[in-house]
């Protein structure tokens, strides 16, 4: 029979030794999972990047229909905003009155290419 002296030691290795190797197992495991879901996370992040540009667009949709409604309820009820759109048009003006026209083009800083 051996004593308790001698399976002590050598069994609290062994142990330890099982213990590291079930942790090993486990990571292992998670690891495995982890790399099956990294398409789906990439995906995700892909489907969420493309829902937040089809909602700036509908932001940016949704405010040019605003204005554009805007200016069609004053060509429909306002006299004086249509008479000041025909003259402008036209560019006809009043007697005494002085017009500045800024370029919308003008106004926008040109892009430098500088090599």
């Amino acid at each position: 029979m051996k004593s308790a002296e001698e399976t002590g030691p050598r069994r609290g290795v062994v142990g330890a030794l099982n213990r590291a190797l079930r942790v090993l197992i486990v990571l292992a495991i998670f690891t495995v999972i982890g790399v099956m879901f990294i398409p789906e996370i990439q995906r995700h992040r892909q489907e969420r990047a493309a829902l937040q540009k089809l909602e700036s667009e509908v932001q940016e949709r949704e405010t040019a229909l605003a204005a554009r409604t805007r200016e069609l309820q004053l060509i429909r009820n306002d006299p004086a905003y249509v008479e000041v759109l025909a003259r402008d048009k036209l560019d006809l003006m009043k007697e005494g009155e002085t017009i500045f026209r800024i370029d919308p083009k003008a106004l926008t800083p040109e892009k430098s290419t500088v090599p």
